[in-house]
C-alpha cells in the first residue's frame, strides 16, 4: 500500500509542472529577440532612407538651376558654397565630438571609482553648466577668449556636448551587475582587467548612446558656427533668412539634416557592432 502511495505521489510532481503554461519562460528571451531584430533592420533600412532624401535633394536642387533667379543660384553654388560649408560642418562636429570622447569617457571611468566618486556631483555640476548656458552665449564666451575661428568653435562645442557621454559613461559603469565585477574579481582579475573585460563591455550600449546624442549636438550648434567666423552651412540658412529666399534656407537645412542623419546611422552602426554578444 505504502508502494501505491509513493507512486502516486512521484506521478503527481511532474502533472503539476506540466501544468505550468507553455512559452511562460520564453516570452521574454522571445521579446528581446524581437526588439534586436527590429532595431537591426532599423539600421540596414537607414541607408535607403537617407539615400532616398538624398535623391529628393538632387532633385529639387536641380530644379532651382532651371528655375530660380540669378541670386540664388549664386547663393547655392554647389562647388564653392556648398561643397565647403559641408565640409566645414563634418570638421567642426568631428573633432568636437572626438575631443569629448577622449575627456568624457576616461574622466566618466575615474569618478566611478571609490576614490573619487565623491566628488562627482561637483564635476557634473561643471559639466552641466555647457548645456545651460544657451549654444551662442557660449560661443560668444570662447569667442572673447580665444578670437575667431572653427578652433574656438570646436572647444565651446566640446564643453557643451561634455555631458551626455560623461552621464551616459557613469551611468553604464555604475549600471555593472556587482554580482559579475565580485565574480570576476573571485577568478583572479585585477581592477584593471575587471574594468577592460567586465565593465566596459557591459557599459558600452550606455556610452555609445551618450556619445551619439553628443554627436548630434555638435553638428546641430556648428551651424551657428559663422556668427564667430567659423563657416558652415550656417551661412547659407542665414543668407535665405537675410535675403527672405525661401530656396537658400531649405537647401541649407536640408544639407544640415543630411549630414546629421548620416553619422546617426554610422553611430548605430558602431553601436550595432562594438556591443557585445548576447546584449
Amino acid at each position: 500500500m505504502s508502494t501505491t502511495v509513493s507512486s502516486t505521489m512521484n506521478l503527481s510532481g511532474p502533472e503539476d509542472i506540466t501544468d505550468i503554461p507553455a512559452g511562460v519562460g520564453e516570452a521574454a528571451p522571445k521579446a528581446t529577440r524581437r526588439a534586436r531584430a527590429i532595431k537591426t533592420a532599423g539600421i540596414w533600412l537607414a541607408p535607403a532612407m537617407i539615400g532616398l532624401l538624398a535623391l529628393l535633394f538632387y532633385l529639387y536642387y536641380q530644379n532651382l538651376e532651371e528655375t530660380a533667379n540669378s541670386t540664388v543660384i549664386s547663393a547655392l553654388d554647389w562647388s564653392t558654397k556648398l561643397v565647403p560649408q559641408t565640409q566645414r560642418i563634418i570638421y567642426i562636429a568631428f573633432w568636437s565630438t572626438l575631443i569629448v570622447i577622449l575627456l568624457a569617457v576616461p574622466l566618466g571611468i575615474m569618478l566611478t571609482r571609490p576614490a573619487l566618486r565623491r566628488i562627482s556631483p561637483y564635476v557634473l555640476a561643471v559639466a552641466n553648466s555647457g548645456q545651460a548656458l544657451p549654444a551662442y552665449g557660449l560661443l560668444v564666451i570662447f569667442l572673447g577668449i580665444m578670437g575667431q575661428g572653427a578652433s574656438t568653435v570646436i572647444v565651446a562645442l566640446s564643453l557643451y556636448a561634455l555631458l551626455p557621454v560623461l552621464r551616459n559613461t557613469m551611468v553604464g559603469l555604475d549600471g555593472v551587475d556587482r554580482s559579475v565585477i565580485e565574480a570576476g574579481r573571485g577568478m583572479g582579475m585585477t581592477k584593471m582587467q575587471v574594468l577592460v573585460r567586465i565593465e566596459l563591455p557591459l557599459a558600452v550600449p550606455i556610452i555609445l548612446a551618450g556619445i551619439r546624442t553628443a554627436m548630434i549636438l555638435n553638428i546641430g550648434m556648428a551651424t551657428l558656427a559663422f556668427l564667430i567666423g567659423g563657416g558652415g552651412l550656417g551661412i547659407t540658412i542665414q543668407t535665405g533668412l537675410k535675403l527672405n529666399q525661401d530656396p537658400i534656407l531649405i537647401v541649407g537645412a536640408w544639407l544640415v539634416a543630411l549630414v546629421a542623419l548620416t553619422f546617426d546611422w554610422l553611430g548605430a552602426v558602431a553601436e550595432r557592432f562594438l556591443t557585445p554578444r548576447g546584449l
